[in-house]
């Protein structure tokens, strides 16, 4: 397992200049990233596992090590005021979108474990954020895995902030590489300055995960607005998110 390339610019760093980075790390096999077990992919709601890691997700069921996926959220607040979706029923067709993406993805249905906690209230510390670290580490020792993959830390969105802080803790703790990955990240306005002096990762290349990537995203359909059509401003993935990850790479960074 090889640590990724340091690129350290000069004076403060912007999203701009963060984001432009991202897409110049070097590409890398799957060792190089998540060692030489299997990887636990954290993700904050359903279609994060998608939209962030997809293409390694396929990648790794293809090279037969399939990860296990870990849905922290149940997503349930993404169409608030749906009255033909009110939370409950919303959680669960959330969780069959996110059944038949990673089914595109390759990887075997008892690989994906939903914890269902609040959406946009995921536990950053207390007594519930050290449960959920405790079942990360118990995940990653029954699974074999040498890395937990989790979104990159200032990703601008509660649940994914949270996402990250137990994925830290988890692979302290279990000693474990923690590997993360943008998702709204990618969305940052360029002059946003951000807390990182350096950027240190890689890629890894999905080109023939691509497809696969793309067809998982779009089982998320009540993101799309093609399920839920009684709020008017519920929540759609913009186009400008869904051309950043449309790419034939996928960026993987170390703390």
């Amino acid at each position: 397992m090889m640590d990724g390339a340091v690129i350290k610019p000069p004076g403060p760093m912007t999203a701009g200049q963060l984001q432009r980075l991202w897409q110049t790390l070097p590409l890398s096999d799957l060792g190089d990233v998540i060692g030489a077990g299997n990887c636990l992919v954290l993700a904050p709601h359903p279609d994060d596992e998608s939209l962030g890691c997809g293409g390694l997700i396929a990648r790794c069921c293809a090279e037969l090590r399939p990860p296990v996926v870990v849905i922290l959220t149940d997503g349930a607040a993404s169409h608030p005021g749906s009255r033909r979706y009110p939370p409950a029923r919303l959680a669960a067709v959330r969780e069959r979108e996110a059944a038949r993406a990673v089914q595109a993805l390759g990887l075997p249905a008892e690989r994906l474990i939903f914890l269902r906690e609040p959406d946009t209230l995921a536990p950053h510390t207390g007594p519930a954020f050290y449960r959920i670290v405790a079942r990360m580490v118990a995940s990653l020792r029954e699974f074999d895995c040498s890395a937990i993959v989790a979104p990159w830390r200032l990703d601008p969105h509660c649940d994914h902030a949270a996402a990250a802080r137990i994925a830290a803790e988890a692979a302290r703790v279990a000693r474990v590489r923690h590997v993360s990955y943008p998702v709204w990240g990618w969305m940052l306005p360029d002059d946003t300055v951000v807390d990182e002096a350096a950027v240190r990762g890689w890629r890894v290349g999905v080109a023939a995960q691509l497809a696969a990537k793309r067809s998982a995203i779009a089982a998320h359909a009540s993101q799309y607005g093609r399920v839920i059509d009684d709020v008017p401003d519920g929540f759609q993935l913009p186009v400008e998110l869904l051309r950043a990850v449309d790419r034939p790479w996928e960026t993987f960074l170390l703390p």
